[in-house]
């Protein structure tokens, strides 16, 4: 009976030691796995011009830049249109009326002038126009 337990005892650690050494087996495998694999190649260096025409083109700063440009040149033309042509125009219309360009209220001993904020307005309000209008042409003309 002894002799019935101790090979009992002995195949049930044989086989906990098998189940063991498969297990570290596996994990063996596996590792040689991921170290047999062939790592990615490095990128290819590119050079400073390459580099910066891909950043230009991912993120269209050119266009970005081409439209500011062309927007602070457009709102200078706007805004002397308003003040040198179209403001004196209307001062002309309306009998009594100098240049609203330079108008001027005082009211007691402060000068309030709202010549200046009437050119940014309507400056504002022809360039928004103008955008709007473009915009609404770029969309006809399938323009990203």
């Amino acid at each position: 009976m002894d002799n019935l337990i101790s090979q009992v005892l002995q195949n049930i650690l044989r086989l906990l030691l098998l189940s063991k050494e498969e297990e570290m087996l596996a994990e063996l495998r596996k590792i040689r796995e991921a170290v047999e694999k062939a790592p990615p190649p490095p990128p290819q260096k590119q050079n400073l011009w390459d580099e910066f025409k891909g950043f230009l083109s991912k993120y269209k700063i050119f266009g970005l830049a081409i439209a500011f440009i062309i927007g602070v040149y457009l709102g200078n033309l706007v805004q002397a249109l308003v003040k040198d042509l179209l403001l004196p125009s209307i001062g002309l219309l309306i009998p009594g009326l100098s240049n609203l360009a330079d108008g001027v209220v005082e009211v007691g001993t402060q000068q309030f002038a709202y010549g200046d904020f009437l050119v940014a307005f309507i400056t504002f309000l022809i360039v928004a126009l103008l955008v709007f209008l473009a915009v609404k042409v770029a969309k006809r003309w399938n323009v990203e």
